[in-house]
């Protein structure tokens, strides 16, 4: 909005009569953070019955460290962006957390086994149709043993 509110020939009150909009195209990098789940226990100092605590919320995997929210990003890096999980760690490594491949392996893993069922639905729906369309791009793979990639 211009300074002047009064029309420099006139003196006159100055009206909008549009307006022009500009976009630019940002990016924020990917946040990391740790929550931290806060559970008090309580007990009665009349009584000294015993002690109360809320229970544990529920996770994907029971005393582990991800969120449901970190592992499917895991694992749509892996499966949808051909992103191997040795990389994954080492871009992780660079936002100061260190996990080794094994464990986001057995996250995959884990995350597979509760996805199952919805595997096996899915399963039963597609063979049972008359039609399949599948996307066959091929992408680069390792090949273990020959030090270079492969077409998967």
């Amino acid at each position: 909005m211009p300074a002047a509110t009064c029309c420099p020939c006139c003196e006159g009150a100055l009206f909008e009569i549009g307006h022009d909009e500009s976009q630019r195209l940002d990016v924020v990098r990917a946040q990391y953070r740790v929550i931290v789940t806060r559970r008090p226990k309580l007990a009665c100092r009349a009584c000294h019955g015993g002690v109360l605590q809320h229970a544990v919320p529920e996770r994907l995997i029971r005393g582990g460290l991800p969120t449901e929210r970190l592992v499917a990003h895991v694992i749509d890096a892996k499966y949808h962006w051909h992103l191997p999980l040795y990389r994954q760690a080492q871009m992780l490594a660079t936002h100061g957390i260190a996990l080794d491949r094994s464990t986001l392996a057995f996250w995959v893993g884990y995350a597979a086994q509760e996805l199952k069922p919805l595997w096996h639905r899915l399963r039963e729906l597609l063979l049972a149709s008359s039609k399949v369309c599948v996307d066959e791009t091929p992408a680069p793979v390792l090949d273990p043993g020959r030090g270079r990639t492969k077409t998967g």
